[in-house]
């Protein structure tokens, strides 16, 4: 080990034994993205057959989280008595900077979608078409999409909206893993859910632990955490490591609770698939010296922002303030750290490989 890293080891080394004894299941952030993702295709596969006769269901990367702008990745579900239809976006429907490479449309095909115009009415888009009893490999299919071709980093980047047979009429859809639901406005398209006026008042309540004193630790914070986030505490997403999941720019911020000793640990994985360097582990030294609370640290190829809040005494004015706090910072460090080091961010644009220019296009249609 070299010297740098051990002059950063008292620090880290105090952090494992006592309050942060379980770095280990932080690091694993593959397996949990992996989680996430298994759970989005289950609840997919679960829903599919329950919805509507004539319902069609959008499932979009957020091109407000992925900078994409005018290109819009995603897959479109429409249902009929017996059958799923489904559609898949290609390379007619994406502006020349976003298109699909080979590699991408081959995965495509590899996945079961057929080329555009192949499956009866998917037109320029790629299409599949199969019994509803086929729900689950349905299910698959996008998920596998959506991650694998697409590159969406985590199902918390997606929004989905189901729409009647008219278009225009909002489908009651339950809930699929950590994608944002949408309604359907007046024109048409897929928009945030306005809170009604009861929900507004509930939401914006001065204390919000007031009426959740009694309660334990984990249940109080998932109440700060949906009210700061102005949702139904039941439609948070909380991963199978108990963490609560929050989708923040192009960055990714979990909450998780400590029971002994009581502790809400608000942490980020800032950059992934970083090679650790002497200058690395010197530079989140003197990040984390810079910071009044808090560290930055590396595990494997991961580089870490964490922020702590005290249960004992718990007051959720200090969780809030150090999730808006992680928003920020972890926003703002993959875009500092990855020009210096390299690596890639929770989610970036700019991080997609980019096709050469020499590299033939497999054609518009695709």
């Amino acid at each position: 080990m070299s010297d740098v890293a051990k002059a950063g080891e008292p620090r880290r080394a105090q952090s494992e034994s006592g309050l942060f004894s379980d770095d280990s299941s932080i690091a694993d952030l593959r397996a949990k993205v992996g989680e996430a993702w298994g759970e989005f295709a289950r609840q997919l596969g679960e829903v599919i057959p329950e919805l509507p006769t004539d319902t069609t269901l959008d499932i979009t990367l957020d091109p407000t989280a992925s900078g994409t702008g005018e290109a819009v990745y995603g897959v479109q579900l429409r249902l009929s008595a017996d059958a799923v239809m489904g559609t898949a976006v290609g390379n007619a429907d994406l502006p020349p900077a976003y298109r699909l490479d080979r590699a991408a449309v081959a995965g495509l095909v590899a996945l079961g979608w057929s080329p555009p115009g192949v499956v009866a009415g998917s037109g320029e888009a790629f299409g599949v078409h199969r019994d509803l009893s086929d729900a689950i490999e349905v299910a698959a299919i996008v998920s596998r999409t959506l991650r694998d071709v697409y590159a969406v980093p985590h199902p918390a980047f997606l929004t989905y909206v189901a729409r009647g047979h008219d278009s225009h009429t909002s489908v009651c859809t339950p809930s699929l893993g950590a994608a944002r639901p949408l309604t359907v406005s007046d024109d048409g398209t897929g928009a945030e859910r306005t809170p009604t006026d009861d929900e507004a008042e509930d939401l914006d309540g001065e204390d919000l632990a007031a009426d959740a004193d009694s309660l334990p630790l984990a249940d109080r914070v998932v109440t700060v955490v949906a009210r700061l986030l102005r949702i139904d505490p039941v439609a948070l997403t909380i991963d199978q490591d108990g963490d609560i999941g929050i989708r923040a720019g192009s960055a990714m911020v979990f909450v998780r609770v400590r029971e002994n000793p009581p502790l809400i640990d608000v942490f980020s994985p800032v950059l992934t698939e970083i090679q650790p360097t002497q200058k690395l582990y010197a530079k989140l030294s003197e990040l984390t010296n810079r910071m009044p609370i808090g560290r930055l640290y590396c595990t494997e190829d991961t580089v870490w922002a964490s922020v702590p809040v005290f249960g004992r005494n718990f007051q959720a004015s200090h969780l809030m303030l150090a999730v808006q706090v992680m928003t920020g910072l972890a926003d703002e460090l993959d875009d500092r750290l990855a020009g210096e080091f390299g690596g890639r961010r929770f989610f970036g644009e700019a991080d997609r490989p980019a096709e050469p220019e020499s590299t033939e296009r497999t054609g518009m249609y695709l």
